[in-house]
């Protein structure tokens, strides 16, 4: 991230960061993040967390107008792009024509059925975007750390607070998170 920071300190605020030259200087920060993100996925999951970055970065350099005003702009994009690709790839999956509700069975396990997180990704997603009309800021700080997978010290970096506001809007989110995905739990029964 040091990079980032070093190409952000360097543009002017009225200067803009092409998005090639930025994606180049974090393509591995990109990489590192989507794996320790991928890694706590459930087994069984059939994206990969080069593909995730490979996918995001496509998203991310689509439009060849787009420039990163700096890096807190870059870091947000970039976990939106991955939320994204998560959430989509969580709904494919379920959709009727890839076997609905349907759960993967281990073999060897034919009695113990492999429980995916593709449900857990769709509500949480479900639950944050309720949660970024009440507060963006700490909806970003959510989508960091959980899509993207970055500590709390790197999100409280590329959110620009400290990182004992970024361990209290974490603290708050989680707490309103968990309330919200209980109570709609406590609707579906």
């Amino acid at each position: 991230m040091n990079d980032v920071k070093q190409v952000s300190n360097a543009a002017g605020p009225s200067d803009a960061l092409p998005a090639n030259e930025l994606l180049l200087l974090v393509y591995e920060e990109l990489r590192r993040l989507a794996w320790a993100k991928m890694a706590s996925e459930a087994p069984g999951q059939t994206l990969q967390a080069t593909a995730l970055v490979h996918e995001a970065w496509l998203r991310l350099t689509g439009d060849k107008r787009r420039h990163w005003k700096d890096r807190t702009h870059f870091f947000a994009a970039a976990a939106e792009a991955m939320r994204r690709i998560l959430v989509d790839n969580a709904r494919r999956k379920r959709a009727a024509r890839h076997g609905g509700g349907q759960q993967r069975v281990a073999l060897p396990e034919v009695a113990a059925a492999v429980v995916e997180n593709d449900d857990k990704v769709l509500v949480v997603n479900e639950a944050l975007e309720k949660f970024a009309a009440l507060d963006p800021q700490k909806a970003e700080l959510v989508k960091l750390r959980y899509f993207v997978g970055m500590t709390v010290e790197e999100a409280a970096e590329v959110l620009g607070i400290s990182e004992r506001t970024a361990k209290r809007y974490w603290a708050f989110a989680r707490a309103w998170l968990h309330e919200e995905i209980k109570a709609k739990a406590r609707g579906n029964m």
